[in-house]
């Protein structure tokens, strides 16, 4: 379908991806996150665990020298030493390495799902996310999920094994220290849970008042004409102020908060690691005789256990110091999930077939059928069309007449296969309209929204629209058709403002009209409101143009200008014929 208004469908390198079901995607996401983790987490915890041999060399080393032996005795364990220390250097650097590597794979994989979901939603979907919210959400919160991957993931599995490993060596030569361990650890990770619950809801609340500021203020931006006009400038900028300085306040409780959990942890992993040292003190001086499996612990054996100690509680710290990191990360996969979720879908999303479609692809104006519609929107009771029958004519132009919100653009949109039926048949050229058919129809059809969008560019390149095969003469006669060529010839290479800066009203309507004239195949002209919010002598222009456009093809125009009806063929008042057949 050509993207001449508003209303367009996504490129099907873009639809072509299943949507699962929210707890489907969960799944896959949970197992792509272990997955992400294992292989970065595994080297980094063989990193930390060699801690222990480093450790038990430098104990002997010390050991031997207190006994009198010479500094030759210790080149061995010195040796031993340097090389681990190298092999620990080496393994926790390609650990993280890997493990960010695949972390940043698996975000790239949960974009693409959030994208394609956005992309079959239906542009007429009253639900669908704000396009600031899903801008914010895919381009600054999901950035989130990186270190809740790469750091949070591995430093909660090296606090899984690396302190039993440790726990179980301490064991091994003093129960008394093991117990003095085992005491203090699990009031580390206890209090770290009941700061987490805090940490994750304050985190949730700062990233959707992100959201939410980035929807505002890009809504704002434009409107920014309309606000001028308006004189309510300072309205407006008191209001995102006010946004500025909730999130300003919502960020500091986040890193309260992570201030916090870090301080609880420096103090029970600092009163473990000094009990340990008193109990080993005392003992060497004879005043704690038990706590051993036999004799008393030689110096060696004491301070092998004090620099296993601090090791015990790294992974604690580290994990910790990356609790904000996980707190964070949820958030922003729960907003992830939140807009791969199923909503209103584009009918034919997931079936676009790259071959033309045979039906409307031809020189000849398409024939329109509507057999016993009905259509209701989500949550709304009442049907807007029930029983509706309509029946338009190869190469007629029809007007649709309805009170606001009477369904003359929900009708346009179940014409150009943009939402689905409850029941009935739409027929175009011949052709049911289904999801199976649907892609290949729309690229027959086009959609001329009430405020066309025009992107930041030269007009040449909104005429295209990345379509292949528009050559350069093809573009300047559309854009004479629609009578932009003194607009083109002025503004040269000039490009346009986001949105249509730079361009009148009239001006962006005109850019529509050439983005059908540029496309031959396009055989059914699908018109919403075209005339709205022009003045009179723009909107007659707008008018003769649209007629000449119209010609060889079908067009279906929803006005409420009677300027425009008048110039139709046949003029439906959908009121009137809601429940009766309107061929």
């Amino acid at each position: 379908m050509a993207q001449a208004g508003t209303i367009s469908t996504a490129p099907a390198a873009t639809t072509t991806a299943t949507v699962r079901p929210v707890e489907g995607r969960r799944a896959a996401a949970a197992t792509r996150q272990a997955a992400a983790t294992r292989t970065g987490a595994m080297l980094q915890v063989a990193a930390a665990l060699l801690w222990v041999p480093q450790a038990g060399l430098l104990a002997m080393a010390v050991g031997t020298i207190v006994a009198g032996e010479g500094a030759g005795s210790v080149l061995g364990h010195a040796a031993g030493v340097l090389a681990i220390g190298i092999a620990r250097a080496l393994l926790d650097a390609l650990g993280s390495r890997v493990a960010f590597r695949q972390a940043r794979a698996v975000l790239t994989q949960w974009r693409a799902e959030a994208v394609a979901a956005l992309a079959a939603r239906s542009p007429v979907d009253i639900e669908r996310p704000a396009a600031g919210l899903a801008a914010s959400t895919l381009a600054e919160q999901a950035e989130a999920v990186v270190p809740y991957l790469a750091r949070f993931q591995p430093a909660r599995l090296r606090a899984s094994i690396v302190p039993l490993v440790i726990l179980l060596v301490v064991f091994a030569s003093s129960w008394a220290a093991a117990l003095v361990l085992l005491v203090a650890a699990p009031l580390i990770p206890v209090f770290m849970a009941l700061v987490g619950w805090r940490a994750k809801a304050a985190s949730e609340a700062q990233l959707v008042e992100l959201g939410s500021m980035n929807a505002f203020l890009l809504d704002r931006l434009r409107g920014l004409a309309t606000i001028r006009s308006l004189d309510a400038v300072d309205v407006t900028a008191r209001r995102l102020r006010a946004d500025a300085e909730s999130l300003r306040a919502r960020t500091m409780a986040v890193l309260r908060i992570a201030f916090l959990s870090s301080a609880v942890l420096e103090l029970f992993s600092a009163l473990g690691v000094a009990l340990v040292a008193v109990y080993i003190g005392f003992h060497l001086l004879g005043q704690l005789p038990f706590g051993t499996w036999g004799g008393p612990l030689t110096l060696a054996e004491g301070l092998f256990i004090l620099l296993l100690a601090p090791a015990f509680f790294e992974p604690l710290r580290d994990l910790s110091a990356v609790w904000h990191d996980r707190a964070a990360g949820e958030a922003a996969l729960e907003a992830l999930v939140g807009l791969s979720r199923k909503g209103c879908e584009l009918p034919g999303a997931e079936d676009e077939d790259p071959a033309p479609a045979p039906a409307l692809v031809t020189a000849e104006a398409p024939s329109v059928r509507i057999e016993k519609l009905r259509f209701s929107h989500p949550g709304r009771g009442e049907p807007v069309f029930d029983d509706f029958n309509l029946t338009v004519a190869p190469g007629e132009r029809v007007a649709l007449l309805a009170p606001s919100g009477g369904g003359k653009s929900t009708l346009l949109a179940l014409l150009a296969g943009l939402v689905t039926p409850e029941s009935g048949r739409i027929i175009i050229a011949g052709e049911p309209l289904t999801a199976r058919s649907a892609a290949r129809l729309r690229r027959g059809i086009a959609l001329i929204g009430q405020r066309p969008h025009v992107f930041a560019g030269s007009l040449a390149a909104n005429v295209r629209l990345g379509r292949e095969g528009i050559g350069r003469a093809a573009v300047e006669a559309a854009l004479a058709s629609a009578g932009l060529a003194e607009v083109a010839r002025r503004r040269g290479a000039v490009p346009v403002g986001e949105n249509g800066v730079g361009l009148s009203g009239g001006e962006a309507s005109r850019l529509a009209l050439a983005r059908i004239a540029v496309a031959p195949q396009t055989r059914l002209i699908l018109a919403d409101e075209p005339t709205a919010h022009l003045d009179s002598e723009t909107a007659a222009s707008i008018t003769e143009a649209l007629m000449r456009l119209s010609e060889g093809r079908t067009l279906i125009v929803a006005t409420h200008d009677p300027v425009l009806a008048g110039r139709m063929d046949r003029v439906i008042d959908l009121a009137a014929t809601r429940l009766e057949d309107a061929a």
